[in-house]
């Protein structure tokens, strides 16, 4: 199985070098060198074709969001994380809405930033539990209606879809329908295409917003 190609893009040297370091150490994450401003970055992406980019929101005096937008421009299929000491929702909405697949905290453990980026490079994504309610709720009421791609849907896929809107993991999507979690994994990746979504949060935003609502308090965000 070939290896996920990670690219960090931190202006902190120190930080940046840890975490690749750290990460470098997971037998399936292949981490490029580091890029310390966003010149490096959209170099690197072109050359170096990253499977996922993590991304400090803030790098200096540059825009992570001007980043985020550039580096999605250059190769449109990249999976971007943001790697943040920012915690205010409103940023994060603003990332999500512009292609990022997961807003982390910097104070979250390097585990958890390699369990990220293995979501994401399966089109999963990820926002911190204790805002993902407020940052669904910005979402939904920040775009349009975009369900009409819903009656795309198979069954099986519309049952998968209630799942993550439930906050089901895949494991309990499976659970709950008697499936593997690689057919599961197989549906997620389908409806993700005819939705036209980035990542689980998305296609929950995209639900929400065609009027699909919870039926379950769940367990949490989407991975």
């Amino acid at each position: 199985m070939r290896s996920i190609r990670v690219l960090i893009v931190d202006d902190h040297a120190l930080f940046a070098e840890a975490l690749a370091a750290r990460l470098a150490a997971e037998p399936d994450l292949e981490v490029l060198p580091v890029a310390g401003d966003v010149r490096r970055a959209a170099a690197l992406v072109a050359t170096e074709s990253p499977d996922v980019v993590v991304l400090d929101f803030v790098l200096g005096e540059e825009s992570g969001l001007e980043a985020l937008d550039l580096l999605r421009r250059r190769r449109p299929e990249v999976r971007v994380v943001i790697l943040s000491a920012i915690t205010d929702v409103a940023p994060m909405v603003t990332a999500l809405r512009h292609g990022a697949v997961a807003w982390v905290p910097k104070t979250e453990s390097a585990d958890l930033v390699a369990r990220v980026i293995r979501g994401a490079a399966g089109r999963g994504g990820w926002v911190p539990p204790d805002v993902l309610g407020d940052v669904l709720r910005r979402l939904v009421a920040s775009g349009e209606q975009g369900g009409g791609a819903l009656a795309e849907l198979t069954p099986r896929e519309g049952e998968v879809l209630q799942g993550m809107v439930d906050g089901l993991s895949r494991t309990r999507i499976a659970e709950r329908l008697g499936l593997s979690a690689n057919t599961v994994r197989t549906h997620t990746q389908n409806l993700l295409a005819k939705l036209g979504a980035h990542s689980a949060v998305e296609a929950i935003t995209i639900a929400m917003r065609a009027g699909v609502a919870p039926t379950d308090p769940g367990e949490g965000p989407p991975l």
